[in-house]
C-alpha cells in the first residue's frame, strides 16, 4: 500500500493522538499515557513535524525538536553541524513492517538537513525493534550511557544516541 510522507497540520491533532493511542496499547508508548495527548505531540521543543497516510488513515508521526542536550559523544559525531533531535517517532501495529518508519525517519533528517542540521535520535536500550530499524535505515549508533530514569520493570534506563547517516 502506499505511503505517503507529509506536513503534520492541525487538523490531523485527533488522528495522530488516535494512532499513539494504538501504539500505547501495544507498545507501552509513551510509557505512561499523556493527560493531553495532542499537547504531549506538540512540546515546546518541536521545530516540525510529519505524518505518514495510508488510505488517507494516518499511521505514523514523527517530530523534529530542538533543545535537548547533547553528549559529547553526539556532538563529535556530528561535527560543526547544529544537532536536531528525532522526537514522538511511532508507527501503529497494523503498519509496520512496511517500511513506515523508515520513511518517517529519513523524513526527519530531510527536516534537519533542510535547516543546516544533522538529526540524532535516543532509544532506551530495551527497544529492540527500533534499533533494529535504525540500524536497517542506515542511521549510525555513536554513544551510550545511563538515561538517569528507570524503565517499567523497574530497571535503570540505559539510552543509545544514532545520529542520521
Amino acid at each position: 500500500m502506499c505511503v505517503i510522507i507529509r506536513p503534520r497540520t492541525a487538523a490531523d491533532a485527533h488522528d495522530c493522538a488516535a494512532a499513539l493511542r494504538q501504539v500505547h496499547d501495544v507498545d507501552r508508548y509513551p510509557e505512561t499515557w499523556p493527560a493531553d495527548p495532542v499537547g504531549w505531540l506538540s512540546p515546546s521543543k518541536l521545530i516540525a513535524a510529519r505524518v505518514a497516510e495510508q488510505a488517507r488513515v494516518v499511521v505514523g508521526h514523527v517530530g523534529l525538536g530542538a533543545g535537548e542536550e547533547t553528549p559529547i559523544a553526539v556532538r563529535g559525531a556530528v561535527g560543526t553541524l547544529a544537532v536536531a533531535w528525532v522526537i514522538r517517532l511511532y508507527v501503529v501495529p497494523s503498519a509496520r513492517r512496511a517500511g513506515v518508519g523508515s520513511h518517517l525517519l529519513a523524513a526527519a533528517a530531510r527536516m534537519a538537513a533542510s535547516r543546516g542540521q544533522r538529526a540524532a535520535l535516543s532509544v532506551e536500550s530495551g527497544g529492540a525493534a527500533a534499533i533494529a530499524m535504525y540500524e536497517r535505515s542506515g542511521w549510525r549508533r555513536v554513544h551510550s550511557a545511563p538515561g538517569g530514569w528507570h524503565t517499567a520493570q523497574g530497571q535503570k534506563a540505559w539510552m543509545h544516541y544514532y545520529v542520521s547517516p
